[in-house]
């Protein structure tokens, strides 16, 4: 049960924080000193999200669904995964 109540309460915060962050000008480039290519400067959360799900050939949304974690680490697994391929 608290498992439940935690992740239910995580889930409202992030809709009230996805809501909340469209009312904020974000620094768009450069990131990280990455300049960030114009397009995806100009995408919504929810258009870079999509972006993602169609380069990865993954379902729509699926992506978008994801506590912002789970993002992260398969963001991680992805990165480390293309870099293995570099080097090989």
């Amino acid at each position: 049960m608290i498992q439940w109540t935690i992740k239910k309460t995580i889930k409202l915060m992030g809709n009230i924080y996805v809501f909340l962050d469209k009312f904020i000008d974000h620094k768009t480039s450069p990131i990280l000193e990455v300049e960030i290519d114009q397009d995806f400067q100009d995408m919504s959360r929810r258009e870079l999200c999509n972006h993602i799900e169609n380069k990865f050939g993954w379902v729509t949304n699926t992506f978008w669904h994801l506590d912002s974690t789970q993002k992260i680490r398969l963001c991680c697994q992805m990165a480390r995964d293309m870099a293995k391929g570099e080097e090989e």
